[in-house]
């Protein structure tokens, strides 16, 4: 076993924050060899249960759980930043190019590195992210993932259909690649396998209802898609799908509405959309960087909360703008003070971060697994040095509370605050 002190957050089963200002956290392989936290807490009484254990002790800084980003793309590292004038224009002009290249799996291969090295420099050590409609992007994914004991979930982009040649698949062999890959890698180490149409608009009957059997004959595989997130991707769902009554009950209709089922975006809802993400166990993704961005709208996190919807943050990179979970946090802020809601709804900062790490696990069906510090966890997590910019450690040392002291980091952070991921054995600055 291995013990670490300093400062530890972790939460607890509601989601409220546990903070000991001089904490321990002890971590230890279990039977299959993987580090998991075996005790955590104040640094006096979980020393006394662990007698003569060497201790590794980084005076000043903070012990955090890795975040958790429910929707990334990983093909869509390079177009960080590119300007439109809305989602659909951003896919023509930016996406689906860049996306074409990943057929060829050296350039696949090459992107996955970049791009989880900036999850890890940024703290991010669990993402749902999509992979491109070539079965090569998810394979060069998993390996690269794999290779650095990540725990990480992808899946072969499903579109048939309004996609233009480079991206677009085929409705038969696309559902026999995802079951190909589904069966070579899902639960292989640490990895998963979401079973991931683009969205409704791009994806016939026929794939939609493939992807709805796929889902029901491997049930804990996930489902990753887009809902909502544009005013006129709505309209030309509702002209696509006209017997459904939203676009979100388009997924229902196809079997793809279950727990494990994780929708980004989810802007233009109403209730009755909420209740059914509710009753059906699907969360949401919230992506606030890129919703700002791209113009798309503001997630209403009064609703989701009134009616009980599950829901976790997401950097949506590369319509978001930025790896980092402290855009995204901020961001997501922003939204809750200016966006739908009235009057606007002020986001404790332990729930911001929450969303970002212990609640995202919980909306993806892995709590108790990653996202957090309390025992039988997965070990990774994040060393914090809240004196990394002298702003920053201007404003850490004022803080009178916790919640100030997150807010103060969430507002002024960015990766140098990120002293340190560690994921289980292996570590990466």
């Amino acid at each position: 076993m291995q013990a670490y002190r300093a400062s530890l957050l972790r939460f607890d089963e509601a989601g409220q924050p546990v903070f000991d200002e001089d904490g321990l956290l002890v971590v230890g392989a279990d039977a299959a060899g993987r580090q998991r936290v075996v005790d955590a807490g104040a640094h006096g009484a979980v020393a006394a249960r662990h007698p003569g254990l060497a201790v590794t002790h980084w005076p000043g800084r903070i012990i955090a759980p890795g975040f958790v980003d429910m929707h990334i793309h990983f093909p869509q590292t390079d177009i960080i930043g590119a300007p439109s004038e809305g989602l659909l224009p951003w896919l023509e002009n930016y996406t689906f190019p860049a996306e074409s290249r990943f057929a060829e799996p050296g350039h696949a291969a090459e992107v996955a590195e970049v791009f989880l090295d900036e999850l890890m420099r940024n703290g991010v050590t669990t993402a749902l992210t999509f992979a491109t409609s070539h079965p090569q992007s998810v394979q060069a994914f998993f390996e690269t993932a794999q290779r650095r004991g990540l725990r990480m979930i992808t899946g072969k982009v499903l579109q048939d259909r309004h996609s233009p040649d480079g991206v677009r698949d085929q409705t038969e062999q696309s559902l026999i690649d995802t079951e190909a890959l589904i069966r070579r890698w899902h639960n292989v180490d640490r990895l998963g396998y979401a079973i991931t149409p683009r969205f409704a608009p791009t994806s016939t009957d026929a794939q939609l209802r493939g992807a709805g059997e796929l889902a029901a004959k491997y049930p804990d595989t996930w489902i990753h898609s887009h809902v909502a997130e544009n005013k006129d991707e709505v309209k030309w769902a509702r002209e696509l799908f006209p017997a459904a009554r939203s676009y979100l009950d388009v997924y229902t209709g196809f079997g793809l509405m279950r727990e494990r089922a994780v929708y980004a975006h989810c802007i233009h809802f109403d209730d009755a959309d909420r209740r059914l993400m509710r009753e059906t166990g699907t969360a949401a993704a919230v992506s606030p960087t890129s919703n700002l961005f791209l113009g798309s709208g503001f997630f209403d996190f009064e609703g989701a909360n009134r009616i009980g919807c599950a829901y976790g943050l997401a950097s949506d990179v590369g319509g978001g703008t930025s790896f980092s979970p402290f855009s995204t946090m901020l961001a997501a802020y922003y939204v809750g003070r200016e966006g739908q809601t009235k009057p606007g709804l002020s986001i404790a900062p332990s729930q911001l971060w929450w969303r970002h790490t212990g609640g995202a696990a919980r909306a993806l069906g892995l709590d108790g697994v990653i996202g957090n510090l309390q025992p039988g966890c997965e070990a990774d997590f994040l060393v914090l040095n809240p004196e990394a910019t002298p702003l920053l450690a201007r404003k850490t040392a004022r803080a009178n509370s916790l919640e100030e002291l997150l807010f103060s980091m969430i507002v002024l952070g960015d990766d140098r605050l990120v002293e340190r991921t560690v994921i289980s054995q292996a570590q990466a600055a």
